[in-house]
């Protein structure tokens, strides 16, 4: 985001500065899971992965599974859901919990996509990022005019910035001439006591020394990213303009927010489910004025599956489901909290991409512990505050040794109280041309 420290000089986002700058930055936003389906899970459910069991992503939804929008509905919410869904690989067919509903298969296409509209399918010409903004806008445009007293929810999934990126034409190219921002570890020297299988996963399709399978370069993948986030900021600026000039931005919460984080080369790497910084930790805006406080900062830690319970709080709504998550109302109001700042991140080993091993760790506001499940490799212990970009691991230093074990064990604890003492094992998948097993 153009207004964070450390992003690049040219980098434009002025949507998303503008939510910034009228709302509040949740500095310390993290996700679970750092993977589609299973964030996007944990969203919708307020549940760790462990508990929704959506793991990977290509598993279908269990049985049963309910998500909180359900709950919104009974407290007399209209709901739509315009965009990526991806839970369970061909599933794009209308899900409880939603009146209206616009999506697609899978992952997606970043132009001309087939749209499922409320259980229709039809081939839609476009830009992706553009096409779902125009169904988010109408839907909104519509409730306004059809039921203006009617609270609603609607839930805009962009398919951006999903790599491969794919930027829209008009900004193709806009930044081709930017230099490019290289994090200090990306170089392998940078890097001490990494596990093997980091220091392996440079050399393959997530590693910055062959990444795609040696298809792509690092520079053209960086500007494509940036120019790709371009259509999303102006998704994010129409939104805010409609709900300014219909007059509903004094009663309207606006929460943007990734439901992955991405390595942009730290490490050696290009993707995200590990446990490192840029994979965990996501954006998060929350806008809603006269309500959150303008330029406000909050430090505080936020997680995926804090955000169901925040909603359900502000409108009044309970759920029968137990949630993992909970409210951080108080936080967006500018309250102080009392509640530990500790997480648990958890991710499964995939078939289809078998570079990053099972991981589950224990972070706080100062330190992380992470360890690896099913591979003979270190684990790894970071002062992140002193050591921000996690060059300097520090499970072997004898002066850190009891923190270490004590997180550890906090980690198995939080793990066994969530009902995370087993692996949510599911049929792998078949082995696609673009996912080679690496040599």
């Amino acid at each position: 985001m153009g207004f964070m420290p450390g992003a690049p000089e040219w980098l434009e986002t002025p949507a998303l500065d503008r939510m910034a700058a009228g709302g509040a930055h949740l500095e310390n936003a993290f996700v679970t899971t750092s993977l589609c389906s299973p964030s996007r899970g944990s969203i919708l459910t307020g549940q760790y992965a462990h508990r929704h069991e959506i793991v990977d992503n290509t598993s279908p939804i269990p049985e049963g599974t309910r998500f909180f929008p359900q709950f919104l509905q009974q407290a007399g919410y209209r709901t739509a859901y315009v965009g990526k869904w991806h839970m369970g690989e061909v599933d794009d067919a209308p899900q409880p919990g939603f009146d209206h509903w616009v999506s697609f298969q899978g992952q997606g296409v970043y132009t001309d996509p087939v749209l499922n509209v409320n259980g229709a399918r039809a081939q839609a010409k476009g830009y992706t990022t553009d096409l779902l903004t125009e169904h988010a806008l109408d839907w909104l445009q519509r409730h306004r005019a059809q039921e203006p007293e009617t609270p609603f929810f609607l839930y805009l999934s962009h398919k951006a910035v999903h790599a491969e990126f794919e930027p829209a034409q008009r900004h193709r190219g806009s930044h081709a001439d930017k230099p490019i921002p290289y994090p200090p570890t990306m170089a392998e020297s940078e890097n001490r006591d990494k596990p093997d299988w980091v220091r392996a996963q440079r050399d393959s399709w997530h590693g910055v020394d062959y990444m795609y399978h040696g298809d792509m370069a690092f520079d053209g993948f960086y500007r494509a990213y940036t120019e790709t986030l371009l259509a999303l900021d102006e998704s994010v600026g129409r939104v805010l303009d409609y709900l300014e000039t219909a007059g509903l931005a004094d009663s309207t919460l606006v929460i943007y927010m990734g439901d992955n984080g991405f390595l942009l080369g730290e490490h050696g790497l290009i993707d995200k489910r590990n446990a490192y910084e840029e994979s965990m930790r996501v954006p998060m805006l929350a806008w809603a004025p006269g309500f959150i406080e303008a330029g406000s900062t909050i430090a505080p830690m936020v997680r995926n599956i804090d955000i169901a319970p925040t909603l359900l709080e502000l409108a009044n709504a309970r759920s029968p489901v137990a949630m993992d998550g909970r409210s951080v109302l108080p936080l967006l109001r500018g309250e102080s909290v009392s509640w530990p700042l500790e997480m648990l991140y958890e991710y499964y080993w995939e078939d289809a991409f078998p570079h990053t091993p099972t991981v589950f760790a224990l972070r706080d506001q100062r330190y992380k512990y992470i360890y690896y499940h099913g591979v003979w490799d270190g684990d790894e212990l970071y002062d992140l505050a002193a050591d921000p970009q996690e060059r300097n691991n520090l499970v072997r230093d004898p002066a850190h040794r009891a923190r270490a074990a004590a997180m550890k064990g906090r980690m198995w604890e939080l793990l066994d109280d969530t009902g995370g003492m087993r692996i949510p094992l599911k049929p792998a998948g078949e082995w696609r041309a673009d996912q080679r097993r690496p040599e």
